[in-house]
């Protein structure tokens, strides 16, 4: 079986500061035709938006994918709300993790797997300031580190 290649669309860098990423999912999402159009000219954001699981459905708000150019009256709302592709299991998994305090489903990138659209979704948990602060230590840490590594093997 070949390796199935993972095509980047947007990714959501923030997600991953503001929470700690406990465990992740794949999702499918409902598009119509010009969306996923648009999608591969690489024009979607998920900065803003966020996940609600209502009356057993995954849905996505705030995603925004960019109207098709050639698309005319056959373009949808960029921002409209979207379904997402789960498992029942899955969904009911989710949902018994969400209703726990300080939980929280959040969008971590959109990608094409082969010809497919698809979300990796995270369940998570905010991170306080302090939190934030120390995430932040670590990452100067780590490129002082590599900034001496560098310098050394020069000479």
């Amino acid at each position: 079986m070949a390796k199935e290649d993972k095509k980047l669309i947007a990714n959501n860098k923030k997600a991953r500061f503001d929470y700690f990423i406990e465990d992740t999912y794949e999702a499918g999402i409902v598009l119509h035709g010009t969306e996923v159009k648009s999608l591969r000219q690489g024009k979607c954001s998920i900065k803003e938006s966020f996940i609600r699981i209502e009356q057993g459905e995954v849905l996505i708000y705030g995603m925004n994918i960019a109207p098709y150019e050639q698309g005319n009256l056959f373009n949808k709302d960029p921002l409209r709300v979207r379904k997402l592709l789960l498992h029942k299991t899955e969904i009911r998994k989710l949902l018994a993790q969400v209703m726990q305090d300080g939980y929280t489903l959040v969008p971590l990138q959109v990608y094409f797997k082969g010809s497919l659209v698809k979300i990796e979704i995270g369940l998570a948990r905010g991170k306080k300031q302090y939190d934030k602060r120390q995430t932040i230590a670590k990452k100067d840490q780590r490129r002082e580190a590599e900034k001496e590594f560098k310098v050394k093997n020069l000479y």
